[in-house]
């Protein structure tokens, strides 16, 4: 078949997760770390509010909420960036990519190869640079904070970092399997 007889596929649709064991389990712990993040945003909000009303009602404000809130948006992008990979949602130029699908499915597919591609690596650095501080912070309890008035420890903010990369690289690869897979089928 031709590609002008070929519809440009969806890039924003949900890989077939269900085709393959990996698939569905990057998808089901994915889509579980995604859910952690959404509840942490309400957390947040709450905790954020509360020191709001504190801080104007009250004169009372909480003790560490910028120091929590600040590792808080980090954690939670790690959270949420591998479910979102697996959707196709990270942030992109989807208007050019449908544009270009429509025109050429493979040079649409290829694109999604190399952007998937370039993801995974950019989150192996990730990971390879956050592994060894992640354990240093657990071995030298680092935290964070004023000593004496709010401290947390850094480690579970650092091993979500650690997680979230590690997951998300997985998924990158994931995405550029399943577009290989369907550039080969584009071209036969």
């Amino acid at each position: 078949m031709s590609e002008e007889n070929n519809p440009a596929p969806d890039r924003g649709a949900i890989p077939p997760f269900s085709q393959a064991p990996v698939g569905a389990l990057l998808g089901v712990v994915a889509a579980f770390l995604s859910s952690v993040g959404t509840l942490w945003i309400g957390a947040l909000m709450a905790l954020i509010v509360a020191d709001v009303l504190g801080r104007n009602f009250f004169n009372a404000p909480i003790t560490g909420v910028a120091e929590i809130a600040g590792r808080s948006v980090v954690a939670i992008v790690f959270l949420q960036v591998s479910a979102a990979i697996l959707q196709g949602r990270l942030t992109r130029a989807d208007f050019l990519l449908r544009r270009i699908g429509g025109a050429s499915p493979r040079s649409a597919a290829l694109m999604e190869i190399v952007f998937a591609l370039t993801g995974a690596v950019v989150f192996a650095l990730l990971l390879w640079a956050s592994w060894p501080k992640t354990w240093e912070a657990l071995a030298t309890a680092e935290y964070f904070g004023v000593q004496g008035v709010f401290t947390i420890p850094t480690f579970p903010f650092r091993l979500i970092t650690v997680v979230g990369a590690g997951l998300a690289l997985l998924c990158c690869l994931y995405r550029a399997m399943t577009e290989m897979r369907g550039h080969k089928a584009h071209a036969a």
